[in-house]
């Protein structure tokens, strides 16, 4: 999985953290537990802002 598949990521996250309000998650905690996820294949440095934004709109979404 890479830092493109904002939509997968998203949905991972819902699944791990169900209890969690995506709204309210730093972005450097979420880099940290995007890249801790099974199947998460990506180098740090090809994320920035706008893809850790897309991922925390779709889950928000996801959790909506």
């Amino acid at each position: 999985m890479k830092w493109t598949e904002t939509q997968r990521i998203a949905e991972d996250l819902y699944d791990k953290y169900p209890e969690t309000d995506p709204k309210s998650i730093r972005f450097t905690d979420l880099m940290e537990w995007v890249m801790e996820l099974d199947g998460f294949d990506d180098a740090e440095g090809h994320c920035g802002e706008k893809i850790l934004e897309a991922i925390q709109l779709a889950w928000i979404d996801e959790a909506s």
